[in-house]
């Protein structure tokens, strides 16, 4: 059955990538590396192709293009390009796009990971890199070089501390690349590519495949564009695994279930934790207290299925509270159906130097909290007794 664009998101995460499995309403499992070719001419045909299908797995997969495709509806996008982790699609882009004495704009409030990639790599390959405060508005378009600066990345929301970066800001800008990280989100949450931005890029691993069973990245945009991250890609060698497209796919079927559940459950514990005596802030994008609250409301579909609280006490308060919990599951991941609490000074955001923690708002005291599909009563009533003396 055709893809209807017409269609809502909802429907069509469960309408889209089935290109690939005939009718069989599961997607099918290509587990092949290799394929057979007919002759000396149709080998060379493939190799030299643009994503040569039944080839080899490197340059394509059909269970991996159905998670493409899909993705790639959802984000309304030409073309999808999925990886082996959000890593490496976001070293890929970078690599991809990108070369020795070019220029790229960033924001400050970044996933740890991605600002180690940027000021080791990346500095060490010639290819300088500004941040910029990407709350501000005109920051980005301020640092940008005239004929230097290949591209512009953010992330919104922001990784913990959920900040939020103008979408149609970006959109704006003529010259470089934009590049959005939009993980936190989903492509249920919102669509760069609405707003005018060059590609989206996720790690998959969280809320699109949502199960903690698949460690995938993805990127989506114009197909020109992405056909030349790919042409890089296949060299660069970070190549999704087919069993854990499959994986993701079936995450897909029931995303928005699944986020609107999330969602909701993460605005009622936000208002409910944001009046507790030993909760000092709950940075969360839905509530009315957050400093960016009109711009979610103008560029998020919800809000949500991640906040991050601080308490008051700091390490001290963290650890007894990390120590007392029963139904939240202390773990760095997020977008699973278990509900997750971490402590991004000593896990996620670790590398940080004190310097760079206080610029993105990592304090002592802060914990990023993914939440799952259990019922909110229970979770409030868990926070509840383990924020009790």
């Amino acid at each position: 059955m055709p893809d209807d664009t017409s269609h809502q998101p909802a429907t069509r995460a469960i309408t889209s990538g089935r290109a690939h499995s005939g009718r069989s309403l599961a997607p099918a499992l290509w587990a092949s590396s290799v394929w057979q070719s007919e002759n000396m001419t149709d080998a060379r045909r493939r190799a030299t192709g643009m994503r040569s299908g039944e080839f080899y797995s490197r340059y394509s997969n059909p269970t991996v293009r159905s998670f493409e495709d899909a993705v790639a509806e959802l984000e309304g996008a030409e073309a999808s390009l999925a990886f082996a982790s959000g890593m490496g699609a976001i070293s890929s882009v970078v690599l991809g796009l990108c070369s020795s004495g070019d220029h790229i704009v960033a924001q400050r409030n970044l996933y740890a990971a991605t600002l180690a990639f940027l000021q080791g790599p990346c500095a060490r390959f010639g290819i300088e890199v500004t941040f910029v405060d990407g709350t501000e508005p005109g920051a980005f378009a301020a640092a940008i070089r005239p004929g230097r600066t290949m591209m512009v990345l953010a992330e919104t929301p922001s990784n913990p501390c959920l900040q939020l970066v103008d979408m149609d800001e970006l959109g704006a800008l003529r010259g470089p690349i934009t590049v959005v990280d939009s993980t936190f989100a989903t492509p249920l949450g919102q669509q760069p590519l609405a707003h005018g931005v060059h590609l989206s890029l996720h790690s998959a691993t969280k809320g699109i495949a949502g199960h903690n069973d698949a460690t995938l990245g993805v990127i989506s945009g114009e197909r020109e564009l992405v056909d030349a991250v790919w042409a890089y890609s296949v060299l660069h060698g970070a190549t999704p695994s087919p069993f854990d497209a499959l994986n993701a796919l079936r995450g897909i079927r029931t995303l928005a279930v699944r986020t609107n559940h999330q969602s909701a459950s993460a605005q009622f514990l936000g208002e409910s934790l944001q009046r507790h005596p030993l909760v000092t802030a709950v940075h969360y994008p839905g509530l009315h207290t957050h400093p960016q609250h009109d711009l979610a409301k103008r560029q998020m579909r919800h809000f949500g299925t991640v906040f991050a609280l601080e308490l008051a006490g700091g390490v001290p308060a963290v650890d007894q509270f990390l120590s007392k919990v029963r139904l939240l599951r202390v773990a760095t991941s997020l977008g699973g159906p278990e509900t997750l609490v971490c402590h991004p000074a000593t896990t996620t955001h670790a590398s940080l130097t004190p310097e760079e923690a206080a610029a993105q708002g990592v304090t002592p005291g802060l914990l990023r909290v993914s939440v799952g599909l259990e019922d909110p009563a229970d979770l409030l009533a868990d926070f509840q007794q383990a924020l009790a003396d």
